[in-house]
């Protein structure tokens, strides 16, 4: 580690990470020319550090890039979930100093899910697993 005093604040270079890469070299190449992310909590319990990391990252990089950040709730086990948990955690987003921009629940595509799902298997695209 190097313990040299740094005299200029603007001699400070921030290195970015590979993530950051990524999403330079898209919008670079014209691939993207926005940046959408999201996070994906499950409603069956209340935030961790790692859901606050996943925050932090999510709506982070959306921020950085001038992008959007969408909240979208893996509600696929109904029996495991509450509204308490989505009112959690969404008030431990908002705490976090972040705000999504749209508010999706997996659960409002269900049958788009199942049609997608049947076509597949109708095509010999997938099967159903019977293990």
């Amino acid at each position: 580690m190097n313990n040299e005093k740094i005299n200029n604040p603007e001699e400070v270079k921030v290195q970015k990470n590979f993530i950051e890469e990524i999403i330079d070299s898209h919008l670079q190449e014209g691939r993207f020319d926005h940046v959408l992310t999201r996070f994906p909590p499950e409603p069956n319990g209340y935030l961790h550090i790692g859901h606050a990391k996943s925050i932090c990252l999510n709506f982070g990089l959306a921020k950085k890039y001038n992008g959007k950040c969408n909240l979208r709730f893996d509600d696929t086990n109904p029996t495991k979930e509450e509204e308490e948990y989505v009112n959690s955690i969404k008030e431990d987003i908002k705490w976090l100093g972040f705000e999504w921009a749209n508010e999706f629940y997996a659960s409002d595509y269900f049958q788009q899910l199942f049609e997608w799902a049947e076509k597949l298997i109708k095509d010999n695209n997938a099967y159903v697993c019977e293990c």
